[in-house]
């Protein structure tokens, strides 16, 4: 790879510059990245957040959930890689030491805040949707309202399970809630064009009760009156979720109205 000077993008009124600290991918169409964290910069777990590049003399700007904690000196994304796309095209070119731009108001309904206390809590991801999960996960408050904190991540391809391996291990690296979520925490991964040791939809997993089977403890499917649930991922499966969960008697909920149910409708697909 050509060593090219570093992207150093013009101040911009309406978001902050923030350096890149690290890039992984993890194939030709998947790729994590790390940027500095603002000092001023807050924001809840499950919350996305603008970032982007200047393209064509102008700010280009896509909605991202970050996948980092509350508490983390960095901020975290997953994203697709488009090879047409205006921004993820540009985007997963970018190396440690670019810059690229940074919303300075993050915001969404993937929050703590906008679910009823409740004793199952299960995140239901497809592809990219895994990444505001990835920061609930990590945040010592959830363990504290719910008894059993589950992630759900269907994906077309093995290599698209971003994150398995620290999700298998159930964070034990992670320096706050690695002792509750040993106890408290599952993933569940699976695979729906691939042999995976589980196959199929999230929706064939909740029908054939394999979503609840041990270590997951409690009744084997949803209870509006003590499951919690979270939605993430591509339009298709939101809606079709979305659906099913209020024929079951799940209401949506949102930070002014909690609910059983929340999803989050700006996914960058």
């Amino acid at each position: 790879m050509h060593a090219r000077p570093p992207i150093v993008l013009p101040e911009h009124a309406a978001f902050q510059t923030c350096a890149v600290r690290w890039v992984k991918h993890w194939n030709e169409h998947l790729f994590s990245f790390a940027i500095e964290r603002p000092a001023s910069f807050r924001f809840r777990a499950g919350e996305f957040v603008m970032i982007g590049l200047e393209v064509d003399g102008k700010a280009l700007m896509r909605a991202y959930s970050i996948a980092s904690p509350t508490w983390s000196d960095e901020i975290e994304f997953l994203s697709i890689k488009v090879e047409d796309g205006p921004l993820t095209s540009r985007l997963q070119l970018v190396r440690p030491g670019d810059q690229v731009y940074l919303g300075k108001k993050p915001t969404g309904t993937l929050v703590a805040d906008a679910l009823l206390p409740g004793k199952r809590l299960f995140m239901l991801a497809t592809g990219t949707g895994l990444a505001p999960f990835l920061s609930l996960a990590r945040d010592p408050d959830i363990y504290d309202r719910f008894s059993q904190v589950v992630i759900v991540h269907s994906t077309r391809r093995v290599s698209d399970l971003a994150y398995h391996d620290e999700l298998t291990a159930q964070l034990a690296g992670d320096p706050l809630v690695a002792d509750q979520a040993l106890l408290q925490f599952h993933y569940i991964p699976t695979v729906t064009r691939e042999p995976f040791r589980t196959s199929g939809r999230i929706g064939q997993l909740i029908e054939n009760g394999w979503l609840f089977k041990a270590p997951v403890q409690g009744h084997p499917e949803l209870n509006p009156e003590t499951d919690r649930i979270m939605l993430c991922g591509s339009n298709a499966m939101i809606k079709d979720f979305a659906h099913m969960l209020e024929g079951h008697g799940f209401t949506e909920g949102s930070n002014a109205n909690p609910g059983s149910f929340v999803l989050e409708r700006a996914f960058v697909g």
